[in-house]
């Protein structure tokens, strides 16, 4: 499953290069946050000006897109394909399934779903 990551920064990294990204979940939102970023084929680190604190998710990916927006205060959207062991943290994980649960009922409940009962038919006259 491909990852999206978004970093408020101007990072060029060429697709096919391998990286190591450092994640933090953040409290208020649950959702991952990019501590650094480790394009392993040149070296280059690229990390965040505050110091991570508690628990981290560490993983390797390698890029198959990379946009980088120049203007304003620049951003960089990588799409990153994860590879090997702990390529996902748990909790991102659950996470997605649980979305892809919650969105699986809600299409079955608006397409009728199978928990209403049948309903009858009308006594035919001949």
């Amino acid at each position: 499953m491909d990852r999206l990551l978004v970093l408020p920064a101007h990072v060029a990294i060429p697709h096919g290069h391998r990286l190591e990204v450092i994640e933090q979940i953040d409290l208020l939102t649950e959702e991952p946050v990019v501590l650094a970023v480790v394009d392993l084929d040149t070296g280059i680190r690229y990390r965040r000006a505050d110091e991570a604190r508690g628990d981290f998710t560490r993983w390797i990916g390698r890029v198959l897109e990379c946009t980088v927006t120049i203007g304003g205060s620049g951003r960089t959207v990588l799409r990153v394909d994860p590879i090997g062991q702990g390529s996902a943290g748990a909790k991102g994980a659950l996470h997605g399934a649980d979305a892809a649960a919650d969105a699986a009922k809600a299409e079955a409940d608006r397409w009728g779903g199978t928990d209403r009962p049948p309903t009858e038919e009308p006594e035919r006259f001949w």
